[in-house]
This record gives C-alpha cells, sequence and structure tokens, in this order.
C-alpha cells in the first residue's frame, strides 16, 4: 500500500513536472480570448483569392481602418518586410536592425527584441498612381500588440502600436487606388487580399524583398471609417472587435485548434483559406475543476 501511495506520489510530481515544461512551450493566450492564427514565416499565409472576392475595400469608400493582434516571434533578415496583410493597403514589419532606416534607430530607441511596423497604401492621383509608406513605429516582440493604420480622404493619417500613434497628413487625406493592374505594378505583391504574408521583390528596389510574418495574429478587422481618435491617448481594445455597420471584414480565428478555414463573422462572407499550414490554435486551457485523466488527455494533443 506504502509502495501504491510512493508511486501515486512521483506520477503526480512528474506529471507536474511535465505540465509545466510544456507550459514554457505553450503559445501566449488570446489578447481577446480564444484562439488565433499560427504562422511558422517559412510560407503560411491565408488568402482571400482576387478572381473570386476582388479588392476588399469597395470603391467609393473614403476613409479606411486596417487593426489586427500580432505577435511575432522571428526577426526579419534586414532585407526583409514582412507583411502582415496586403492589398490596396499594407501592414509590415522590418528587424530593428533594417537598413533603410538608419537614424532612425536612434530616434525610436530600439533593442535587438523590436520590430518597426509600417503602414502603406496604393494612392489614387490625378495621373498614375503611387504607394505611400508611413514613418515606422517600434513595438516589441514576443508579446501581443494591438496595430492599426487608418486614413482616407479628408483625414489625417496614423499608425499606431498599442497606445501610441504615429500621424502624419495635414487633413488633406488620402484616396485609395482601385485598379488591381496597378496596385500589383506598385506593390509587388500579388492581387489577392493575403494575411501573413508573400515571397516577391519589391519594385524600386534592388536587395528588399516581401516576406512572410512568423508569429501569432488575431483579431483582425476591416473597416470603412476611421475608428482611432488620435487625439486621445488609449487605443488599446479591451475585448474582441465588434461587427457594426462600418465592418468590411473581421475574423475572430476562434475556430478549433487545427482549422485551415477562418470565418468572416462582418456577414459579408470573406471566409480567408489558410496555406502551406496556416492554421489556427491556442493555450492549454486547463479547468481548476477538472480531472487528472482530462488533462494528461489534452496534453497529450
Amino acid at each position: 500500500m506504502k509502495n501504491l501511495r510512493k508511486l501515486s506520489i512521483f506520477a503526480c510530481l512528474f506529471l507536474l513536472v511535465f505540465m509545466l515544461m510544456r507550459a514554457e512551450a505553450l503559445p501566449p493566450p488570446s489578447p481577446a480570448g480564444g484562439n488565433y492564427l499560427v504562422l511558422d514565416g517559412v510560407d503560411d499565409h491565408a488568402i482571400l483569392d482576387f478572381e473570386t472576392f476582388g479588392l476588399l475595400i469597395p470603391e467609393g469608400t473614403d476613409t479606411f481602418t486596417f487593426e489586427a493582434w500580432v505577435y511575432p516571434t522571428t526577426q526579419p533578415n534586414k532585407d526583409i518586410h514582412t507583411l502582415v496583410l496586403s492589398q490596396q493597403v499594407m501592414m509590415d514589419v522590418v528587424s530593428h536592425d533594417h537598413e533603410e532606416f538608419g537614424g532612425l534607430k536612434v530616434f525610436l530607441n530600439l533593442s535587438k527584441e523590436d520590430f518597426m511596423l509600417q503602414g502603406s497604401a496604393h494612392l489614387a492621383r490625378d495621373v498614375g498612381h503611387a504607394m505611400m509608406s508611413k514613418a515606422p513605429i517600434r513595438f516589441p516582440a514576443n508579446q501581443w500588440n494591438h496595430i492599426v493604420f487608418q486614413g482616407g480622404k479628408g483625414q489625417k493619417t496614423a499608425v499606431i502600436v498599442n497606445d501610441f500613434a504615429r500621424v502624419s497628413g495635414g487633413g488633406q487625406g488620402i484616396t485609395l487606388a482601385h485598379d488591381a493592374d496597378k496596385i500589383t505594378k506598385f506593390g509587388g505583391h500579388p492581387q489577392d487580399f493575403t494575411l501573413g504574408g508573400c515571397d516577391a521583390k519589391i519594385p524600386g528596389h534592388k536587395r528588399h524583398s516581401w516576406g512572410y510574418f512568423a508569429g501569432y495574429i488575431d483579431e483582425v478587422r476591416i473597416s470603412k471609417v476611421v475608428r482611432y481618435n488620435t487625439a486621445k491617448h488609449s487605443f488599446t481594445p479591451q475585448k474582441k472587435f465588434k461587427n457594426d455597420a462600418k465592418t468590411i471584414a473581421l475574423w475572430h480565428f476562434d475556430e478549433p485548434r487545427g482549422t485551415r478555414e477562418f470565418s468572416d463573422t462582418s456577414g459579408n462572407a470573406y471566409h480567408l483559406l489558410g496555406k502551406n499550414g496556416a492554421m489556427t490554435d491556442g493555450t492549454l486551457a486547463v479547468d481548476a475543476e477538472g480531472k487528472l485523466a482530462t488533462i494528461w488527455g489534452r496534453l497529450k494533443q
């Protein structure tokens, strides 16, 4: 009997150590609860096929907001812009030592663990098209960050990370291009709406390329309105994004672990398709009243 009790105690201790070891390797909990999109940074991504869905921002839309929660885990090469999302609007990430920004490293007070976020838009002009890039804004690796790029006609353009905004423009704003061929020509990325990046050269750059984002993405919302008042100093959402009349697309990524199709909850049916292994995952939620066998079964998954 004593031996059996000792074995039971040993088994419980072993299981506790095993759970602690596993906990270190587990991904972080979602900032909004539920699961999220997991990307390996090699070639994982999610898309809306252009031939089926066309351009996300409808022609005639005057304002926009693109936002998401991101958790970057791997520093990109100094010549790589890793795309969080792209089509008419792009949000991309570069490393702390990105050669393009030189003295901005000091201005941004970058450490080796920092990333820089950029927001860019393909612009409609009276003559031709152009691509405009905003000044980068720093954010840390290996934690969840709420990122935003917003602007439009008659609006100031802003890139936001957590509770810090970098604002530009005197209010004249920008008008998005709706010519898909020109968008591809000037941006160098696919016509498809992509989440998680692509592998393509950036036009006008001899060395720089688009690349794939490594880490986790959650709560992606695209809106036809400027969502955030940059005169305030608190932007970070405290709960899941809500759908409303100004929402174009909204992905919560709360599908079961391993799912490779991601539902648009805006009601507009922009359902994303995971490519090359892009899928949902999340953390192990242990019920305090759960039985040992249940916990063990979940750990073995």
